[in-house]
């Protein structure tokens, strides 16, 4: 069934409130990572020993995102984000208490897989609930959230350990995440529309599995790279890569035979700008997610800064990142693919006179000295993911937004661990060539960054060329489905 657009009165409160449970997901991808020594301390572990606790996390969000955002589509949005949101607060609570490494571990692998689950719900509840320049508001908002969590997140944790001691104050990295998320659970239920928006039909457990299996394998290599995961396990990226092109194959299969594949691969082949800006999104995220390891290694490392320091230094970044996506947000309807070209250059531009900053100026005045590239950059950033979220979903009907939603944000997690082992990489590399120069170091690992980030520009003016304009009256007429959530 399919109705007539309705706008729901609610909607500017609801996704308010999924925008908190996102931010809260996305934060602990990177908040994590300062209290490391402190948890290493606290439990008495070993580094290996706590690298499953960032690793884990990240590796479960990526791999329940596209089968999550098809359950949503499936038995409805509000639904799923309510389990998702509730197993959320549950493991938080859990990982703040967790006795040993192994609990720790376990407690951020469930609670990886509930904030994967959420991810795809917040861009389909966009998908479902605004049209036109408001969708595009909305998706700004978005934007700023997924901007302002990733470079927040070493500021955050720096607080949090230097107000709540350094030996139990990872503890509460965990814990502030459950008096918030019972609040965001109570007003979703009471916000969130009970009609799903998606398309009732069975579901594809083998095509989940194919999935899943290959992103696990293409993934764990890159997210134990620091453990030497790329040496000993380079082989599953041909198993990956086989499991993957199963997948394909066995997903056409179905759609051919009048299945519900867990994606349509006809998204990418037949919805205009949906393939392009998945892989502009994956290749952006291989620079924008790679840099902020490489900045705390250098400030933390060569400078001697606190995590607190390190965290502040990149805050321009977040400032001009967070105050541009919500002018973005106003501006796709117009500018159109135009805007992420835009906001891609200034992107490659900033970061690269970021690195020669870095290169030349002189160790105590680093942090300072590179604030306005880094606010260059940021602006920048603001103009590409939000609004590339918009232009790449425009099309794809809302009865498929979750699943949809769940591959581009898929896409931009793999990105994000090719980039931080990357370019983590080349940091160490270059470290140990140079007689450990920090300022050349870093210098080359953010030149690194500005390549993927401009290769991603390459791939937006090329769409741009394939479609100079693009309609926003095509959104307006996706079906919305009547089906309860």
């Amino acid at each position: 069934m399919t109705s007539a657009y309705e706008p729901d009165p609610r909607r500017w409160r609801a996704l308010t409130v999924t925008l908190v449970a996102g931010f809260m997901s996305l934060l602990d991808v990177s908040i994590v990572s300062v209290a490391l020594p402190s948890i290493q301390h606290g439990l008495g572990t070993t580094p290996a020993g706590v690298q499953w606790v960032v690793s884990g996390y990240a590796l479960a969000f990526g791999l329940a995102l596209v089968p999550a955002g098809r359950l949503g589509d499936a038995i409805g949005r509000r639904t799923v984000f309510l389990w998702a949101l509730g197993g959320f607060v549950l493991f938080s609570a859990l990982a703040g208490l967790a006795p040993t490494t192994e609990v720790l571990v376990v407690a951020r692998l469930l609670q990886g897989v509930s904030a994967g689950a959420l991810a795809p719900q917040n861009s389909a509840l966009i998908q479902q609930l605004f049209r036109g320049a408001e969708r595009g508001r909305a998706f700004g908002f978005f934007g700023a959230t997924v901007g302002i969590s990733t470079a927040v997140g070493p500021v955050v944790g720096g607080v949090i350990l230097a107000v709540a001691g350094e030996d139990e104050g990872w503890r509460w990295i965990f814990y502030v995440n459950v008096p918030i998320g019972v609040v965001a659970l109570v007003l979703a239920a009471r916000l969130l529309p009970r009609r799903s928006g998606g398309r009732r039909g069975q579901l594809d457990p083998l095509g989940g599995g194919l999935l899943g299996a290959g992103v696990l394998a293409v993934m764990l290599p890159l997210v134990l790279a620091e453990a030497g995961g790329l040496a000993e396990l380079w082989w599953l990226f041909l198993v990956g890569a086989a499991l993957l092109v199963l997948f394909v194959g066995w997903e056409r299969r179905l759609a051919a035979r009048g299945g519900d594949p867990v994606l349509d691969i006809g998204l990418f082949t037949g919805t205009p700008g949906y393939g392009t800006g998945a892989l502009l999104g994956m290749v952006y995220f291989v620079g924008f997610s790679g840099i902020w390891l490489v900045f705390a290694l250098y400030f933390q490392t060569g400078l001697d800064y606190t995590p607190l320091e390190s965290g502040l230094a990149v805050t321009p970044f977040a400032v001009g990142s967070a105050a541009s996506a919500v002018v973005g947000g106003r501006l796709v309807e117009r500018w159109g693919r135009r805007l992420t070209v835009t906001g891609l250059s200034l992107v490659t531009v900033g970061l690269a006179v970021t690195a020669l900053v870095l290169r030349l100026a002189p160790a105590h005045v680093a942090g300072w000295a590179v604030a306005p590239a880094l606010l260059v950059a940021g602006i920048g950033g603001g103009w590409v993911i939000s609004p590339n979220t918009t232009l790449t979903l425009r099309h794809v009907p809302v009865s498929m937004a979750g699943a949809a939603g769940g591959a581009l944000q898929t896409g931009q997690r793999v990105g994000a661990a090719v980039g931080t082992a990357a370019l983590a990489g080349v940091f160490y590399a270059v470290l140990a060539a140079s007689d450990r120069d920090y300022r050349v170091a870093v210098s080359v690992a953010i030149g690194c960054a500005v390549v993927a980030v401009a290769l991603s520009l390459v791939v937006a003016v090329v769409e741009l060329r394939a479609r100079p304009r693009c309609p926003a009256a095509v959104e307006g007429v996706d079906p919305v489905a009547s089906d309860a959530g």
